[in-house]
């Protein structure tokens, strides 16, 4: 199931979903991709205490969104602590790999992944 979100992740980057918006102002999907950077957030603690062996892919994957976005000020600040809330989040839940951890791996690369496939369905050109 990664490869399906990696896949819309992708896509999300190529699109680049916000040509000519003004500095700072909100956009309509903020609000998902704020989700979405919180999902990148903790799929990079948790696949990594996991033991997937991925390294820096989940963080990688959140500055390709970002790289893509271009977001400023308040919105590269909003989308990054998203990434961090998530990393935080279940660093202080989660030490080692459990059967919840796998669990909640698997419902937030379900979760991310149908964020990437709305928002590029909506809002790529």
């Amino acid at each position: 199931m990664s490869k399906a979100l990696l896949a819309a992740l992708i896509f999300v980057t190529a699109c680049n979903l916000s040509p000519g918006r003004a500095e700072d102002a909100a956009a309509p999907f903020d609000g998902d991709l704020q989700r979405l950077a919180e999902i990148l957030g903790t799929l990079h603690y948790l696949r990594g205490i996991c033991g997937s062996n991925e390294g820096a892919k989940w963080r990688n994957e959140m500055q390709a969104l970002i790289d893509a976005e271009t977001p400023s000020g308040d919105r590269r600040a909003r989308m990054i602590a998203g990434f961090n809330r998530g990393y935080n989040g279940f660093q202080q839940t989660y030490r080692s790999c459990t059967p919840a951890a796998v669990v909640a791996i698997r419902r937030y690369v379900e979760e991310g992944s149908k964020i990437s496939r709305d928002l590029t369905a909506r809002y790529a050109n």
